[in-house]
């Protein structure tokens, strides 16, 4: 049902001129007018954002729906990670259902308590990760805890109640802003000239986008078991039937880059942080289940030597990922 909603409002957003999508004009009026008032009481002075005693980067983005940003936070941390800064990471933990917050991360906490995304970050890249609906508690129980040169806010750029020292917002390339309008008649969670007052604007695959725009995509890594020590790449799996699961915000993203490498897909698309059973995999087969890092972190309870976690990393193009590093360092 949720899944099936969602198609139905892509088709609103994605599509020129949809009529639906002055039907739902007087709804998109009232979220900016709730969005315009929050922002507002911190612009007047009602409500204080927190500073933090060490730069915060936040790495968000301004529509709903897949767009790259978690390979991008990973790719951050790895990389200021590799230059010897001590780097943490703050978290909604969206999709988390902890009793208490903030929650510390680890790659081997139950994303059903912290989110799949956050586990997924500590899992690649071996940072310190806190989540918790309010950030700014979530940043100080790293702080408490440990010395760090630089946080990294996953997904904050609506959070106003923490300060940031620089801001990176992902944009899908392939699908650009939609139709421009918020939510629910676009996909934008606030105006396009929200673009204009960031610090860094990542376009992920596509030609959407012009000027100084950092330009990079996804790329397929490796192939690994998600329960065993197997390891394969994609071309592997040439003409191999399989079974494809992906639970993201974009899941025809990951169907297509497998179809690109001539892998035969059986395509199983969930909502985006869809917690996965057993019995939703159980499809009376043996061919292998190929899955997006994010829903394999989610079946290793139950995996079996068939379920493959697909690993992909961003890659820059033209040397627009050291152009974003000095950027980004010259602001730390």
């Amino acid at each position: 049902m949720q899944l099936a909603l969602t198609r139905r409002l892509e088709a609103v957003w994605y599509t020129h001129d949809h009529p639906m999508r002055w039907v739902l004009l007087p709804l998109e009026g009232l979220y900016r007018l709730a969005f315009a008032a929050a922002r507002l009481r911190y612009r007047l002075g009602l409500k204080r954002a927190e500073t933090l005693p060490v730069p915060v980067i936040v790495v968000g983005n301004i529509s709903v729906g897949g767009t790259g940003k978690t390979p991008c936070v990973i790719w951050l941390v790895n990389e200021l990670q590799a230059r010897g800064y001590r780097v943490g990471c703050i978290s909604r933990g969206y999709g988390g259902n902890a009793e208490t917050w903030p929650q510390r991360v680890s790659g081997d906490s139950d994303p059903a308590e912290v989110g799949d995304e956050p586990v997924l970050i500590a899992a690649a890249t071996g940072c310190p990760v806190a989540v918790g609906p309010d950030r700014v508690q979530a940043a100080h129980a790293l702080l408490a805890d440990g010395r760090f040169d630089v946080l990294i806010a996953d997904d904050g750029l609506q959070h106003h109640a923490l300060a940031r020292t620089f801001e990176i917002a992902v944009v899908d390339g392939e699908r650009g802003l939609g139709n421009r309008a918020c939510l629910p008649a676009g996909p934008l969670r606030e105006s396009p000239r929200r673009l204009n007052s960031v610090d860094a604007v990542v376009v992920n695959g596509g030609g959407w986008g012009e000027g100084s725009v950092f330009r990079a995509e996804l790329v397929p890594e490796r192939v690994v078991q998600v329960a065993g020590d197997g390891q394969r790449t994609l071309e592997d799996f040439r003409d191999t039937v399989v079974h494809a699961v992906a639970g993201i915000g974009h899941p025809d993203r990951f169907f297509e880059m497998l179809k690109a490498r001539q892998v035969r897909i059986i395509p199983h698309a969930l909502t985006d942080h869809a917690p996965i059973r057993r019995s939703q995999l159980d499809f009376g087969d043996g061919h292998p289940i190929l899955m997006t890092a994010k829903d394999a972190v989610k079946c290793r309870a139950f995996a079996d030597d068939r379920y493959w976690s697909v690993l992909v990393r961003l890659q820059f193009k033209d040397g627009d990922g050291d152009r974003l590093l000095r950027c980004v360092l010259r602001d730390l």
